[in-house]
C-alpha cells in the first residue's frame, strides 16, 4: 500500500485512461460484484473531484468522488466510494475516507459532509465521525442509510 499513487483530480483533469479506469471500477464493484443494474453515469461526475490510489501498473484500486453542495445533498457528499476485490480488508477503504474528509474540510471549510451508506458499512462510517440521520431506506433495492459527518465530530476523528 505504499508505493499507491494518491490523486484528486477535477472531471477536466482526468486523463482518459483514468477514466476509463475509474468508470470501469465502479462498474465492477456496484453493478458485477453487488448484482445491482443502477445509472451509475448520473451527471454529477463533471462538478465532483475525483479521489483516486493507483498501483504503480496504472490500476486503480481505491475510488470515491467527492460532490460539491447543492448537487446530491445541500451539503458536500462522498460517494461511490470503493476498493477493489485485490485490496479489500487491507484498510484502504478507511485511509480513502480519511483523505476524502480532510479534502472536503480544505475545499468546503466548516460544512458537514452528507451521505448515502450501504446500511452493513454503519460501524465503518460511524469510526469515520459519521452519525445516522435517516434510513434505512432502500437506494436500487439495497438497504441505505444517511449520515452525516459534522465538523466537529470530523476533527476528533484526527
Amino acid at each position: 500500500m505504499n508505493d499507491l499513487l494518491w490523486t484528486t483530480q477535477r472531471y477536466d483533469e482526468l486523463t482518459l485512461d483514468r477514466l476509463y479506469a475509474i468508470l470501469a471500477a465502479r462498474a465492477a464493484v456496484f453493478v458485477v460484484e453487488q448484482a445491482c443494474a443502477y445509472q451509475d453515469l448520473d451527471g454529477l461526475d463533471r462538478d465532483s473531484l475525483h479521489v483516486a490510489a493507483w498501483a504503480p501498473a496504472r490500476t486503480i484500486m481505491a475510488y470515491a468522488r467527492i460532490t460539491p453542495p447543492g448537487t446530491r445533498f445541500g451539503e458536500p457528499s462522498i460517494g461511490r466510494v470503493l476498493t477493489t476485490a485485490a485490496v479489500r480488508r487491507e484498510g484502504l477503504g478507511r485511509v480513502l475516507m480519511q483523505r476524502c474528509l480532510a479534502e472536503a474540510a480544505c475545499r468546503y471549510p466548516g460544512q458537514s459532509i452528507r451521505i448515502s451508506a450501504q446500511q452493513y458499512l454503519e460501524h465503518f462510517y460511524r469510526q469515520l465521525g459519521f452519525r445516522t440521520v435517516r434510513g434505512p431506506y432502500s437506494e436500487d433495492g439495497i438497504p441505505h442509510l444517511e449520515m452525516l459527518c459534522d465538523r466537529d465530530s470530523e476533527q476528533r476523528q484526527r
